[in-house]
Parts: structure tokens; C-alpha cells; sequence
């Protein structure tokens, strides 16, 4: 009973996560088998990223800057960003710019989530513990899927010949973060909480302003006031 009490808890953050971002889309909602489509390659992607962050740490000199830099974030938002990047941005699904939030947060949260249930497996995490692991990384991993969709739909949307340089932004930021979060844990042991908790302070204010502004920016707006004044 215990064991399904700390599964439950290492799978309930990711989907309520994606429920939550899932109901956020105010215009043209997406059919809900794609975004869970997306969440499922987030699932599977942590099976490569191991393989790769496994000959890394064979092949490099172990260091907190390479460590969450390069091995863990860099390693982690390249593949996601690949994924969505050849699989999602030229589909005919995604037609607004929140949908580049949506599906990056849905990918990021496949991923936090069986990562989360590998760490319950395998260290016997209490229910304080998944706790915690649900405000911090399965949290931090929405927040770094908000930033990647979030550019990538500005990307996707945007006129003019800077679509390859917000690209680049849409993998360069949520890498960025990504590696700041993890340099923090991995260098401050005992103090860790008073520089995580003003990040993700920030990433979710970021974040909800993210959201906000993507779907201002939605080509549906209209059509739905329309509606609205019909009524």
C-alpha cells in the first residue's frame, strides 16, 4: 500500500501539471490523444538521454559545470527540443502560439514524470520526499517547457527572417535555466533552499507571463468574441 501511495504521488505532479496547462488554453484547446502523444515521447526520451548521459560521464572529466551543464541540461533540453522540433512544430495541430507552450510543457512532463517514478523505485523515496520532488523538479521541468514552447511559437508565428535566431532562443534559455538550477544543487549541499526557492519564484511568474502573452497572440481570439457576442 505504501509503495502504490509513493507511485501515485511520483505520477500525480506531472499529470495534474499538464492538466493544468492543458485548461490554460483559452482559444482553440488541442485534441487531447496529440498532447498525450507528446507526454508519452517525453516518456521514452529518458531512455536515449541515459544512454547519452552515461558515455559523457565515461568520456568527460567530472565537474559541477560540465555536470549541469553540459551532461544533464544540455543533454536533456537538446533532446527534448529535437523532438518537438521534428515531430510537432511543422504539424497542422500546432496553429496558435500557445500550443508551442503547451506540447514543450507535455514533452518536459512525460520526462519529469518517469524520472520521478525511477527515483521512487529505486531509493525508496518517502511521501515527503515525492513531495518535494513535485514542487522542485517535476515543477522545474514545466517551467522549462513553458520557456522552449514558448519561442518555439514565436518562431512558428513570427514574420520576417528571425525565425532561425528565436529557435535557437527556444533551446538556448530552457538549457540556460536548466543548468542554473542544477549548478545550485549540486554546489550549495547544505543552503540549496534559499537559492531554488526565489528561482522557481521567478521561473513561474516568467512562466505565467509566458502563458498570458501566447495566447494574446492567437489568431482564434477573435473567432471566440465573435462567438462570445453572438451568444
Amino acid at each position: 500500500m505504501l509503495l502504490l501511495s509513493v507511485i501515485s504521488s511520483a505520477v500525480a505532479p506531472g499529470l495534474a501539471l499538464l492538466t493544468f496547462f492543458y485548461l490554460k488554453d483559452k482559444y482553440d484547446q488541442e485534441p487531447l490523444h496529440m498532447v498525450l502523444k507528446v507526454f508519452l515521447l517525453g516518456l521514452l526520451i529518458v531512455f536515449p538521454v541515459m544512454i547519452i548521459q552515461r558515455g559523457l560521464t565515461l568520456g568527460l572529466d567530472s565537474g559541477p559545470y560540465i555536470d549541469s551543464f553540459l551532461i544533464s541540461s544540455g543533454v536533456e533540453e537538446c533532446l527534448k527540443w529535437f523532438v518537438l522540433y521534428h515531430m510537432i512544430y511543422n504539424h497542422t495541430e500546432f496553429d496558435e502560439p500557445y500550443d508551442g507552450i503547451l506540447y514543450a510543457v507535455a514533452i518536459s512532463l512525460g520526462f519529469a514524470t518517469i524520472e520521478n517514478l525511477m527515483y521512487a523505485w529505486y531509493s525508496q523515496a518517502s511521501l515527503g520526499s515525492m513531495f518535494i520532488r513535485a514542487l522542485l523538479p517535476v515543477s522545474g521541468h514545466a517551467m522549462f517547457g513553458v520557456i522552449m514552447g514558448y519561442h518555439m511559437g514565436r518562431a512558428k508565428f513570427m514574420k520576417g527572417n528571425r525565425t532561425r535566431g528565436i529557435l535557437l532562443v527556444s533551446l538556448l534559455l530552457p538549457w540556460l535555466w536548466h543548468g542554473i538550477y542544477d549548478f545550485i544543487l549540486s554546489t550549495t549541499a547544505n543552503y540549496w533552499i534559499w537559492f531554488i526557492v526565489p528561482l522557481m519564484a521567478v521561473l513561474w511568474y516568467g512562466g505565467m507571463g509566458k502563458v498570458a502573452r501566447a495566447n494574446s497572440r492567437s489568431p482564434f481570439r477573435f473567432l471566440k468574441r465573435e462567438e462570445e457576442v453572438n451568444l
